[in-house]
């Protein structure tokens, strides 16, 4: 969703004048615009935002209209009430100036924001929409470059998602066929710790031991853990090659991934296969992150 564009624009009739429009994008989990313009130009919000609308759905975008050269006034006006607010209120407080601070000028009044305005001249109804129009159109043909730069971002990031998932998939096929994944270590394992709770003083009653052979069974079998981590590989693998919108489905899919591979994780007994479930939490980690750039 990052992506940046600007587009020069121009005209000579109704009003002559020159501007460019600027839009930056970065990622959002909902669409948040952002749009500044010149005074004057009002009229180009509501259809400004709803063109973005219609052209995004995602990110946190940023656009904003400049004119090139001196907008065209009519001269200059003071604001009367606010400088003559200034003025008193410099007189109230000059009473409490320390010692060599003199009052404030006339010349620093004046320079404040606001106290001088320029005249703006007077257009129609008809100059504005004709003049806005215009406008519009070097918003779409900006809109159209951000969107191309943000699919060449997306094209990107696709590509290095697309590696990490066929790492994470090689990492699955290593803790399928770990040794201590294998059904004969399994067992052998399950033996020596059934051996372990019916022997010595601390022997478990017959009701007890059935019980801690059901849960021992289902912390043991790793294959479920697999069969769904290769089961939203596989989907995501398919989600990126499609192509289009995929960020939010790919996010689930990162957490359903994470979450096999944390129970992985607890139920290991075994070095290897514990550093198998921590290198599929790093390169998960990884996707999640990068996912949240693509729309």
């Amino acid at each position: 969703m990052t992506g940046f564009a600007r587009v020069d624009g121009q005209m000579a009739t109704p009003v002559a004048m020159s501007w460019a429009w600027e839009a930056r994008s970065v990622n959002g989990k909902s669409l948040d615009v952002r749009l500044r313009y010149p005074h004057g130009f009002d009229s180009l919000d509501a259809p400004a935002r709803k063109l973005v609308a219609e052209h995004l759905s995602r990110g946190s975008v940023s656009i904003s209209l400049t004119l090139a050269g001196e907008p065209q006034t009519q001269g200059v006006k003071i604001n009367e009430d606010l400088l003559n607010r200034l003025i008193a209120l410099a007189a109230q407080k000059s009473q409490a100036l320390p010692p060599g601070v003199g009052p404030a000028s006339l010349d620093a009044l004046l320079s404040l924001k606001g106290v001088i305005e320029p005249i703006e001249p007077l257009i129609d109804a008809t100059t504005i929409a004709a003049r806005d129009a215009v406008m519009m159109g070097s918003l779409r043909a900006v809109l159209k470059d951000l969107i191309k730069a943000r699919q060449e971002e997306g094209a990107r990031l696709v590509a290095i998602v697309s590696q990490n998932v066929a790492k994470l998939g090689e990492l699955v096929t290593a803790a399928a066929s770990c040794s201590a994944a294998q059904p004969a270590a399994i067992r052998a394992r399950f033996e020596r710790q059934i051996a372990d709770m019916t022997s010595g003083p601390s022997a478990l009653t017959a009701d007890r031991l059935a019980q801690e052979v059901a849960v021992l069974a289902v912390k043991a079998d790793i294959r479920e853990e697999i069969d769904r981590l290769k089961a939203h590989l596989e989907q995501a693998a398919d989600l990126l090659g499609a192509g289009g919108p995929c960020g939010r489905r790919l996010d689930f899919l990162s957490q359903e991934l994470n979450r096999e591979a944390n129970t992985l994780c607890s139920k290991s007994q075994d070095v290897e296969l514990t550093r198998i479930g921590l290198d599929l939490k790093a390169t998960i980690d990884q996707v999640r992150e990068q996912i949240q750039n693509i729309e």
